[in-house]
């Protein structure tokens, strides 16, 4: 009998140690909902994200130790919901950015915009129509040993006010994963029209840094090529090489800079990634572009209204400086992924853009971009 408990005993004991040694002491990540709010929450590197699937799946916050990196200037989810804008990351379709009139051109016909809707407005159509909708719907909210994420689905062509603007039948699924202290966000557009879909989506980041002001950051630009805008902000088809505003494109004063401007043609790795950094005092926001990611629009405008760039009022002299009485509202650069320039659609009609995208018939495009945080 003795014998016995002898052998049972340890045999209990390393049993008991092996199950102490599978579980963790914690989970590193966890993903949960929060009213309205999805929250990704990376304990290790104390990261928390949060997603606002009710209007437009807006990210309004991704804190680092506390510090966001995100601008995102609302006291509450309510005071969002009635005032919504262009904050944190927005996503932007049918097509982001700028269209030189009130229709697009795609497989070589033309698509006037029914502006009695009012759901497409200005004499240059700006940011689609999708970037507040409450149309999203939640897929799936999960955290493994692995990473956090949660995907959410909006069913383009259920709203015909949708379909009449842009009579394309698809479906965009976003999922936001957090693994590692990085946070990517992968975008999938399915196709369920009989004719090729002209992509010309994109996102609209607004990234702040917390231990410097916008004066002293420095951007790198992994940009080959400038297109050059008209008045109203629209490409003209005319190019520069980037280094023509960017001497330095690896370490760019963005005291200098008054920027609304667009690129292509990016520096990419093996891989087919190209990196965009932002650098503070001790912050750094490195932003990585997959290959389907053509194109950049960096927007910060300069709170004395003077430097290089683009951000100039139509109408107005480019060389006449504007101020900003509140220079905070300036502190935030956006470093914008676009699937083409501005006016991709219109442009490439024009034999102007030769790189716009689409796809087939029953096809699916997908691409992420990642953030990674560090020095905080």
């Amino acid at each position: 009998m003795m014998r016995t408990q002898a052998r049972v005993f340890p045999l209990i004991a390393s049993l008991l140690l092996m199950a102490l040694m599978a579980t963790p002491s914690f989970a590193q990540y966890s993903a949960h909902r929060n009213g309205d709010i999805i929250q990704l929450e990376d304990t290790k590197n104390q990261i928390v994200v949060s997603i606002l699937p009710s209007v437009g799946n807006v990210t309004i916050g991704m804190k680092v130790k506390g510090q966001d990196v995100l601008r995102w200037p609302y006291a509450s989810v309510e005071e969002f919901k009635a005032r919504p804008s262009l904050s944190g990351i927005p996503f932007l379709g049918p097509w982001a950015n700028r269209l030189d009139e009130q229709a697009f051109y795609a497989n070589g016909k033309k698509y006037p915009f029914d502006m009695t809707l009012g759901n497409v407005r200005g004499a240059i159509p700006i940011h689609g129509f999708l970037s507040s909708t409450d149309q999203w719907q939640v897929v799936e909210v999960r955290s493994d040993g692995k990473a956090a994420w949660v995907t959410s689905k909006l069913e383009f062509f259920r709203q015909p006010p949708w379909m009449k603007q842009f009579p394309f039948a698809h479906t965009i699924e976003t999922t936001h994963r957090l693994e590692n202290g990085v946070l990517e966000i992968r975008t999938k557009v399915t196709n369920m029209a009989a004719e090729p879909m002209p992509l010309a989506i994109g996102f609209h980041p607004y990234y702040q840094l917390t231990d410097s002001p916008r004066e002293e950051w420095t951007i790198s630009v992994p940009a080959r090529t400038w297109w050059q805008l008209a008045q109203n902000k629209v490409p003209t088809g005319e190019t520069q090489p980037a280094e023509r505003l960017f001497p330095d494109s690896k370490s760019a004063a963005l005291k200098d800079y008054n920027l609304d401007d667009v690129f292509s043609d990016l520096v990419r790795d093996a891989q087919g990634k190209a990196t965009v950094s932002l650098q503070g005092k001790h912050q750094r926001l490195d932003i990585t572009l997959g290959s389907k990611w053509r194109s950049l629009v960096l927007y910060s405008p300069n709170p004395l209204g003077t430097g290089l760039g683009s951000n100039i009022a139509p109408g107005t002299n480019p060389a006449a400086p504007r101020g900003n009485a509140n220079p905070a509202a300036s502190n935030f650069i956006c470093f914008e992924p676009m699937a083409g320039i501005t006016d991709a659609m219109n442009l490439a009609q024009k034999g102007l853009y030769k790189e716009l995208q689409s796809i087939p018939p029953g096809g699916t495009w997908q691409e992420s971009f990642w953030i990674k945080p560090s020095g905080f």
